[in-house]
């Protein structure tokens, strides 16, 4: 059943005010705006004005929902409600230090399913979106994933487990198995926007440990709704809780989790 078109309409307009605060703040960040929440891992006032302003933007349309986002946590609404699953800005240290590149991520959780997404970025003004059964589309012009058929020569996009890293041994081995097939790897630094990329075909895959449900949610569905494949590193379906993620076309994503077997248990990692 397709989501209802006012869900990715809400998201849209909630995205794009948020992205408005970032981009007033955009290499214009106020002195001592930065904060270190753990080691490596920052969060502006950039990012929680932007939260705001993404769930207020909500709220104005559905007062009952819930709210799952990165800098708040969560946020209930009524008994049985529709989740929105935010990230106010994903790439907040690319932000900090001027590398351009970062998002705005929502996507809205219903029924045990993600239903609809949208993820924006506002320096290239690309509007990503999808709703569960109807395609995904940027600025208006439908998604499909490249049809690689496996890992040899793929373009592959991955983040570093920078919150993780005493996983970095198992990460290297996964890496350097990956390598040896793949045309090229890139870690940009913001993993919805990299799954974005996967759906709208410019990377042929993607793989992370450890991200947060924030991270992954919209970039998801847009990736299924492209044609694409995403798990976990058993192949199965839990990588919104817990994080750890395999992305691309089919074959890519078969490939790489042939690779990964006997370097990664997923209840391990």
């Amino acid at each position: 059943m397709s989501a209802p078109a006012s869900l990715v309409e809400a998201a849209v307009a909630a995205a794009r005010a948020g992205g408005e605060v970032l981009l007033a703040n955009w290499r214009n960040l106020p002195h001592g705006s930065v904060e270190e929440k753990t080691k490596n891992d920052f969060v502006t006032h950039a990012d929680r004005e932007s939260e705001e302003r993404i769930i207020a933007a909500i709220r104005e349309r559905f007062p009952d929902d819930a709210f799952l986002a990165e800098e708040g946590g969560p946020r209930k609404g009524r008994d049985g409600a529709r989740v929105w699953i935010i990230d106010p800005l994903d790439g907040t240290s690319n932000f900090v230090a001027g590398f351009p590149f970062w998002c705005v991520s929502i996507a809205a959780w219903e029924n045990e399913e993600v239903v609809a997404a949208v993820v924006w970025d506002p320096l290239r003004n690309e509007l990503y979106t999808a709703e569960r059964g109807s395609g995904a589309w940027r600025n208006g012009t439908k998604l499909s994933v490249t049809g690689r058929a496996g890992l040899d020569g793929a373009f592959i996009a991955t983040g570093f487990p920078f919150r993780n890293r005493h996983k970095i041994d198992a990460y290297l081995a996964l890496f350097k198995a990956v390598f040896v097939h793949a045309r090229a790897i890139r870690r940009a630094g913001s993993a919805a926007l990299d799954l974005a990329c996967v759906a709208a075909g410019v990377f042929d895959g993607f793989f992370e440990f450890r991200l947060a449900p924030w991270d992954v949610a919209a970039g998801a569905l847009l990736i299924e709704e492209a044609g694409g494949r995403i798990s976990d590193f058993a192949g199965g379906k839990g990588y919104l809780e817990r994080g750890n993620v395999v992305a691309g076309s089919k074959g890519v994503a078969e490939g790489l989790l042939a690779v990964s077997r006997g370097i990664i248990e997923e209840l391990t990692i």
